[in-house]
């Protein structure tokens, strides 16, 4: 019994040094925040993406695109659901389409214009480094010498 006992706890440290690691919260708080930025993305598509194509097209709605498979007639999609008819809704699956494509789009956009900030912070770090001085002159024997140096190693006098 102490066997599984000794497991079982093992088994609970191992799990919580997994769930801890910071890997595993970022990965959270990207889900979380990439749920939350689905929801916008739904918005933008479906209340003004969509009623702009319909606008350019005349009153195309793609949420009313549906097939009847009882084979029946019916005005809207809702009227269908309305009625129990199974329906195959390739509309909504355009619009669906049409949402992931913004998506990923957008996403692109983000991770574009995090990279040129980062590429931009790497190059402004290494043009810091290359300009910071790592060595001086010694004032009395001008040999070069460490910029942390209070002694001249080579002609041993005290530095300010």
């Amino acid at each position: 019994m102490d066997k599984k006992l000794e497991n079982s706890k093992k088994f609970v440290d191992e799990f919580k040094e997994f769930i801890t690691k910071g890997n595993v919260m970022d990965m959270a708080v990207g889900v979380i925040i990439g749920g939350a930025f689905q929801k916008i993305i739904t918005s933008l598509v479906d209340d003004v993406i969509m009623p702009l194509i319909s606008a350019l097209t005349g009153g195309i709605d793609f949420s009313n695109w549906f097939i009847s498979l009882d084979g029946k007639e019916y005005a809207t999609l809702a009227a269908a659901q309305e009625a129990g008819a199974a329906t195959l809704n390739y509309g909504t699956f355009i619009t669906v389409v049409i949402n992931f494509l913004l998506m990923a789009l957008v996403i692109f956009c983000l991770v574009k214009a995090l990279e040129k900030v980062r590429t931009s912070v790497k190059k402004s770090e290494a043009m810091d480094e290359a300009e910071t001085p790592t060595e001086k002159e010694c004032p009395y024997c001008k040999s070069m010498i460490p910029i942390g140096a209070t002694r001249c190693p080579h002609c041993t006098s005290e530095l300010n």
